[in-house]
């Protein structure tokens, strides 16, 4: 079992060089594949409902839209409570807990996928935990940064983040191929429409086998588990975490804390969704509950007596910050961004260039299969995969050019290509050939997912040399929070405009959005005069 660390400072060159450098790598590289597998059962719902499309599972398109939308507003909404656990349960404690219990929605997930006939509420119930893989980053990330010395921020958190990133195209790729074969038993079902993997497409009648697609990260999941409790550390100076008890109290803090955060999305839930799929049926805008999804958590969290409130009122003075609030726009922008197209990537190319776009007695109609059109598992994991492979240069560029002026340049290329894709999507959802504008969309869509990776890591590199060591952790996890709700919204607003047959507003907006975030970036770290300048 791996010793608690104590008087550790990277910054110290002696100790960092003798024995530092080592136990720092050493907890990267468990970290790593235990973010890659939380990223991965996070957003595994993004190629699930496409094959349940394919399969002819009896939900609705808008139905299946809800369940990457839930997954997404609750791993978000996690990540509030996962910023603060560093803190007060332990790195070694936390991310030991934090990856055990992904295991509990990918193997109720591989259960319920056995049963086409299973009510979508459990489907709901899985996506709803599977948000334990969207907050595992934010504790992931708070832990990393108090392992390595400011001048390699940019690269040991690229690195984290970047090839934890890669659980989503890991997820992409390996899903449609583990469904080709019945490796963990069942029955197969049977393929109604086209589908694909990473090398070719799978043709109608063919058997496949969805429920691999939860039991897989079972297998992945159990070895990190062990490897996270016996390689990794817990740092117990003043300034990481001081007073975390045993290892079964640090757990008992990080599940309430949990709860509060699976409640509180829960709610949001309610008050969002229909009444069809489970919802009040009230209709409450997004955003407005959002907003007060966050604040109920952080509320509720604080409301808890003891150790707890203690520490989190210590940890809460990054609120005080101005610094806080502008990099939790922009972090938005850019890990926002990444997150939510990563989501609603495979399903948006589904539904609209997978069928054909035709005006039947003077009606549009978007329901006929397109037998000419790309599979969206083919291409679904390309973007992701960008994205998480650029984000640790994006990191090292920050670190010699300035986070800043690297995010202001990447955030020009997201307005242009955002409003690039905007128009081929319009013209795609208008034609009864709409594979004839994939090609340009494709192109885009992936120099925009790399503009996000670059940002991601620059990003975190902006607020490494911004933040004292104390905080930098803090804001770390909470603008990862925020940001997060991009995997929410992102899918909820596809989904909102393909009902209105104007999925081209959705990219404009995101556009909007990327506009006001280079004037934020401009003003807080680039004007002259500015606090920090080109951090």
């Amino acid at each position: 079992m791996a010793k608690d660390l104590y008087d550790w400072n990277p910054e110290d060159s002696e100790q960092w060089e003798s024995t530092g450098k080592k136990i720092a790598n050493r907890n990267l590289w468990i970290s790593i594949p235990a973010l890659l597998c939380g990223f991965a059962v996070w957003l595994y719902w993004g190629i699930i409902t496409v094959q349940m499309i394919n399969l002819g599972f009896d939900f609705t398109q808008s139905e299946l839209f809800t369940l990457a939308a839930i997954a997404g507003l609750s791993g978000a909404t996690l990540r509030i409570p996962s910023t603060f656990f560093i803190r007060m349960a332990g790195g070694r404690n936390t991310i030991f807990l934090t990856t055990a219990l992904l295991i509990i929605p990918a193997a109720g997930t591989g259960f319920f996928l056995l049963d086409p006939e299973t009510p979508l509420w459990k489907f709901q119930l899985m996506a709803l935990l599977s948000g334990f893989g969207g907050g595992n980053f934010a504790s992931s990330m708070s832990n990393i940064s108090f392992f390595f010395p400011k001048k390699i921020q940019g690269y040991s958190l690229g690195m984290n983040a970047g090839l934890g990133n890669f659980g989503v195209t890991t997820m992409q790729i390996l899903i449609p191929l583990v469904m080709t074969a019945g490796i963990f038993g069942g029955a197969p079902m049977v393929l109604e429409n086209m589908s694909g993997t990473l090398i070719g497409r799978i043709p109608a009648g063919t058997e496949t086998y969805l429920h691999n697609a939860g039991f897989i990260w079972v297998v992945i999941l159990v070895p990190i588990v062990i490897a996270a409790w016996f390689g990794m550390n817990n740092i117990r100076d003043e300034h990481v975490s001081p007073d975390i008890g045993s290892p079964p109290a640090a757990f008992a803090k990080i599940l309430g804390m949990l709860a509060i955060g699976l409640i509180t999305a829960a709610a949001g839930l309610w008050l969002m969704l229909p009444a069809e799929t489970g919802g009040s049926g009230w209709g409450v805008s997004k955003w407005l509950v959002l907003p007060a999804v966050i604040a109920a958590t952080v509320f509720a969290l604080k409301a808890i007596p003891g150790a707890i409130r203690k520490s989190l009122n210590h940890q809460y003075k990054i609120f005080r910050n101005n610094h806080t609030w502008a990099m939790t726009v922009i972090y938005t922008m850019t890990f926002g961004s990444f997150i939510g197209y990563a989501a609603a990537f495979g399903l948006a190319i589904k539904v609209i260039f997978g069928f054909q776009h035709l005006i039947v007695d003077g009606v549009m109609t978007h329901d006929t299969v397109n037998s000419n059109g790309p599979s969206a598992l083919m291409f679904a994991w390309t973007g992701p995969f960008i994205g998480a492979l650029i984000r640790p240069i994006g990191g090292k560029l920050a670190d010699r050019f300035g986070g800043a002026l690297v995010t202001q340049i990447i955030s020009v290329v997201m307005v242009i290509c955002a409003l690039g894709v905007a128009w081929f999507m319009k013209q795609a959802y208008g034609s009864a050939t709409p594979e004839e504008y994939f090609t340009p969309f494709l192109i885009l869509f992936l120099i925009l997912f790399a503009a996000t990776g670059i940002g991601n890591g620059s990003t975190f590199r902006t607020i490494a040399v911004v933040f004292d060591r104390e905080q930098a952790g803090p804001v770390l996890g909470w603008t990862s929070a925020v940001a997060a709700y991009g995997a929410f919204i992102i899918p909820q607003v596809f989904g909102e405009q393909i009902r209105a047959t104007t999925p081209e507003y959705a990219l404009i907006g995101f556009a909007v959005f990327y506009a006001i975030c280079i004037a934020i970036n401009w003003w807080f770290y680039l004007r002259p005069g500015a606090d920090v300048k080109n951090p």
